[in-house]
């Protein structure tokens, strides 16, 4: 089978910003294409054709600049984006090349050019190299993906709902539980400190000390592979009260608000200022702590008081008055050991969808990696 290299047939041609734009429609403006554009068929904007580059239904767009450069789409008739552009390739269907570059997606979203802005690293297409069937049977290769696609997505639509009706059973249990508590306290009467991360942080580091962002938490864990770093001589200028010790408990405030993380570990690491740090102290243990700030009590007060319209804050003013079911420590041992066995196998159900849910993207970059290897030939 013919393989080619994807520069000697590839064109691209790059957006440009328009001469005159508009929020509304109006006679003489078109769609502005961008990523919410080709992604979800939501128009934001308008555009004039002077000096444009245009685009048809079906053109096959990728996004250039930005954290999500390498992501392809098909535009509908309109401008294309400044961060857009448009591309095809002599010789190839449009399906077959999205599908393509769907396969090197990864390396092109890591390996992006510029140090402020991120850039699309065209080389990386351009030196590709693509088997080059006759356009029936890159059709036909086309088809069978998107059907396999369509399997597979059924069954992850499968799982998060699943996982969805888990969340429901979590917040049910812990809402009957702490219904048993008949006392209550202010976050900041059984907190020793109640703070954000630093608002100023460095620049930042090839190694050192990890620095922690909303993004680096998934599922109540600190996801450690995607960090990046601060100086030593940074994080001993915060203070103890911006370095999280084992027995804390960090708390998201900003955007996905309302997330506690369990610090049962010993590792130096600081974070954003979108997360909070809650240090428990001798009235209140640190379970009973992680458990009654995911419980349905306290993400009611953060909801109703978090302000803010793009991005929803929890401030720390509003944190540290929120109000949570308290009891004895005693009573907390109880209480903590209650939930735990209760969500024993909830915890283990979740693990298993999330390791298949995992596996369904290793799998789908699989179908993709043999489609272009001539597996589905």
């Amino acid at each position: 089978m013919e393989r080619v290299l994807l520069g000697n047939v590839l064109h691209i041609d790059k957006g440009r910003k328009p001469t005159m734009q508009s929020k509304e429609p109006q006679s003489g403006y078109l769609p502005y294409v961008d990523i919410k554009a080709f992604e979800k068929g939501i128009i934001d904007n308008y555009a004039t054709a002077e000096k444009s580059l245009l685009c048809e239904d079906g053109d096959l767009l990728i996004v250039c600049d930005g954290s999500r450069s390498g992501l392809t789409g098909k535009a509908i008739k309109g401008v294309v984006g400044s961060t857009l552009a448009k591309i095809f390739a002599d010789g190839l269907s449009t399906e077959y090349l999205r599908y393509f570059i769907q396969s090197i997606y990864t390396l092109l979203n890591t390996q992006k050019k510029g140090t402020g802005t991120p850039h699309l690293n065209v080389d990386i297409i351009k030196k590709a190299e693509i088997i080059l069937p006759p356009l029936p049977e890159q059709e036909r290769i086309a088809a069978r993906i998107e059907e396999l696609f369509f399997q597979l997505d059924n069954g992850v639509e499968t799982l998060k709902k699943a996982k969805q009706q888990l969340a429901v059973y979590r917040q049910a249990v812990l809402k009957e539980v702490f219904e048993g508590c008949k006392e209550t306290k202010t976050v900041e009467q059984v907190c020793s400190v109640v703070t954000d991360g630093d608002h100023f942080p460095p620049p930042k580091s090839a190694d050192g000390i990890p620095f922690i962002i909303i993004s680096n938490i998934s599922n109540k864990k600190i996801t450690w592979s995607n960090t990046y770093y601060v100086s030593q001589d940074y994080y001993n200028s915060i203070g103890e009260k911006r370095t999280p010790v084992k027995g804390d408990v960090l708390y998201t405030v900003t955007g996905s608000y309302g997330i506690p993380i369990l610090v049962d570990f010993d590792k130096a690491f600081c974070f954003q200022r979108h997360i909070a740090l809650l240090r428990p102290n001798e009235h209140i243990l640190q379970k009973y702590l992680y458990y009654v700030m995911q419980s349905p009590y306290v993400y009611q007060q953060a909801t109703e008081k978090a302000t803010g319209t793009a991005q929803k804050t929890v401030t720390l003013s509003v944190l540290r008055k929120i109000v949570i079911p308290y009891c004895k420590n005693n009573e907390q041992t109880k209480v903590v050991s209650i939930i735990e066995n209760r969500l024993s196998i909830y915890n283990s159900i979740e693990q298993t969808i999330d390791t298949t849910l995992q596996q369904a993207e290793v799998l789908r970059q699989s179908i993709l990696k043999k489609a272009f290897e001539g597996g589905l030939i």
